[in-house]
């Protein structure tokens, strides 16, 4: 029973948790990944998780956890590389032309106003669940929201195409 019950919850939220860590991320690998993580912890805790009414909401948690702390190991693996003088071999510009779309704009929005953002219109979740999710107040979200959809709107009018950014 518990085995089909877990079956049955990856098969309907495995896609789901794929995409927010993509639109988290902006890597499709790493998004795989960490949704495979989240579903392995959301697995080890099962019964408790599932017991507690919502292991959705949990699962997104954990995925949100995960994308931020990757995030966090990108961004120092990519000073290190920096300051070794490693890492340099990109082209000076885009060798194609480039398209700025919603996902480049959100890689310039801080993590906490993309992943509230990501949360309230990509998946439609009310404020209370994405501040449960986060760990974080609902006045938090409301206020991160706000200003990472105001922040986005502007990128999205304003931004001229960074080939760093895009990357």
């Amino acid at each position: 029973m518990r085995d089909q019950a877990f079956h049955a919850f990856f098969e309907r939220h495995h896609a789901a948790l794929s995409g927010l860590a993509f639109l988290l991320t902006a890597d499709k690998t790493a998004a795989d990944d960490l949704a495979a993580d989240a579903l392995t912890e959301v697995w080890k805790h099962w019964d408790r998780v599932s017991a507690a009414g919502d292991p959705a909401a949990y699962a997104k948690g954990i995925v949100a956890n995960l994308a931020r702390n990757w995030l966090r190991r990108q961004g120092r693996a990519r000073r290190g590389l920096a300051l070794l003088g490693l890492g340099g071999d990109r082209a000076p510009g885009p060798d194609v032309p480039a398209v700025l779309d919603v996902r480049t704009a959100l890689k310039r929005l801080p993590y906490r106003r993309r992943a509230c953002v990501v949360l309230r219109y990509a998946f439609d979740l009310p404020e209370r669940e994405v501040a449960d999710i986060l760990g974080i107040s609902v006045g938090a979200v409301k206020s991160q929201t706000s200003r990472g959809a105001k922040q986005l709107a502007d990128l999205l009018r304003d931004l001229k195409f960074d080939p760093e950014v895009a990357r």
